[in-house]
């Protein structure tokens, strides 16, 4: 089992064209808040990332935005957070969110919250951490993704045991209660087929 604290969530700059990215959005920040759970983020107030935090915040829990120093100058930080940490680059912000993270949850968004994603899993089948990572499956946004990995497995690509170490659900509440009970497998990690 393992005890979560801190929940990172990767998300979007954008709202996306359906209205359900916003609401699950939304229902994300209340399921952390029932559980309190901190949200651990980007930093930002625009976006999904914005309606997150501002939810959670609302709600009367815990949030931590990272923020590389670059982005600063675009005034999208967002000041009314439980605590705005301004670090020197993207590297250091990603660092810093996994050190303050217990597991990690894509929702909906673009190029860089999917090379989050697929950074912070690389680090777990390395096993350079031992916490839960995860896809919030809104609408259907990730059915193609889904498949595509499960193809790189078929291909012999990607292990099957690092295939089911990212845990896709459709609700917040079910991928919440799949982090709680998550163990990390031992992996083998230079061992071939």
């Amino acid at each position: 089992m393992t005890e979560l604290k801190h929940i990172c969530v990767y998300c979007g700059s954008n709202l996306g064209r359906q209205a359900i990215y916003k609401e699950s959005a939304q229902a994300l920040g209340k399921a952390l808040v029932e559980r309190d759970l901190g949200l651990v983020y980007g930093g930002a107030h625009v976006g999904l990332m914005g309606v997150l935090a501002d939810t959670v915040m609302s709600l009367g829990g815990r949030v931590i935005g990272i923020m590389p120093e670059s982005l600063m100058q675009y005034e999208v930080a967002h000041h009314g957070l439980t605590r705005l940490e301004v670090v020197p680059s993207m590297h250091e912000r990603k660092h810093r969110m996994a050190e303050l993270s217990d597991g990690f949850i894509a929702l909906p968004g673009g190029v860089g919250t999917l090379e989050e994603l697929f950074e912070i899993w690389t680090w777990a089948q390395l096993s350079f951490h031992q916490k839960p990572c995860g896809l919030l499956n809104i609408a259907g946004y990730y059915d193609q993704l889904h498949a595509f990995l499960k193809h790189t497995v078929d291909e012999q690509f990607v292990k099957s045991s690092h295939y089911q170490m990212l845990l896709v659900e459709q609700e917040s509440s079910t991928l919440l209660e799949r982090f709680a009970a998550y163990q990390a497998p031992i992996i083998e990690k230079w061992h071939t087929r």
